[in-house]
């Protein structure tokens, strides 16, 4: 185990100002301070947002990002159209992260998961029921995408630390009430205004936006986290709307 030496003394027989003339340890150039007002610094601002998935746009035409890859467990509710949930696959794919597919009908995602693969590939697809273990870390994240239909049995493989699952229901379901109050995070698109009205109540949503869910347009997600509420607009790219067509609700 090396000695961690002081700056005041020597190493080696060699002092700090020794080592300095020598080139090492060399101070990098001198700037002057940068100084701020205080009245001005509410205007400063850095371009960090949150890692994670882009998912659309909200209301005021920000990118809203969305971070499947947790260390903790994490569990999302889409109740919505396969086009938004195939779409959210092919982004997260994008990233690195695994997809694993449990599905009963397979033929609405092969042509997703051949145009995603490559020399590895990163979507698999599974009977409902059929998904082993997926050995996810967080070098190798995972998303499990379920499409088991309206009453998805429990899954074999459920959320864990950097594997997150994503339930998709075409429409509320009696068992849509229990996976929305277990989820983190629930997307809901257009439904009608009795299933408005009881989504509303499971997740406490404001009279507005209970109103607004039988509106909502082709690609619109209101997505709710505890309280935090945000519409998104889902626009394909080119590549997107090639494979997979232009933003619908119903599949």
């Amino acid at each position: 185990m090396r000695a961690v030496s002081s700056p005041g003394s020597e190493s080696g027989g060699r002092s700090v100002g020794a080592r300095l003339r020598t080139g090492l340890g060399l101070l990098g150039p001198r700037h002057p301070r940068h100084v701020l007002p205080v009245e001005q610094f509410d205007a400063l601002a850095l371009p960090v947002g949150d890692d994670g998935v882009v998912i659309g746009v909200d209301a005021r035409d920000r990118p809203a990002v969305l971070g499947v890859n947790s260390p903790t467990p994490y569990d999302v509710v889409l109740i919505g159209g396969l086009w938004t949930a195939q779409v959210l696959a092919l982004r997260i794919a994008a990233t690195g992260a695994r997809l694993a597919v449990e599905t009963g009908r397979a033929q609405s995602w092969t042509g997703l998961a051949q145009a995603a693969g490559g020399p590895v590939p990163c979507v698999t697809l599974h009977d409902v029921g059929k998904v082993p273990p997926q050995g996810a870390s967080a070098g190798s994240p995972v998303v499990v995408v379920r499409d088991c239909g309206m009453r998805p049995p429990r899954g074999r493989v459920a959320a864990a630390p950097w594997q997150s699952v994503v339930t998709l229901l075409p429409y509320l379901s009696p068992v849509a009430p229990r996976l929305m109050r277990q989820a983190r995070l629930v997307g809901v698109q257009r439904v009608s205004p009795d299933e408005a009205t009881e989504i509303g109540r499971v997740l406490a949503l404001p009279r507005e936006d209970v109103a607004s869910l039988p509106t909502l347009a082709d690609g619109v997600t209101l997505w709710c986290a505890d309280r935090d509420r945000h519409y998104v607009m889902t626009r394909p790219t080119d590549i997107e709307e090639g494979l997979l067509g232009l933003a619908r609700r119903m599949d």
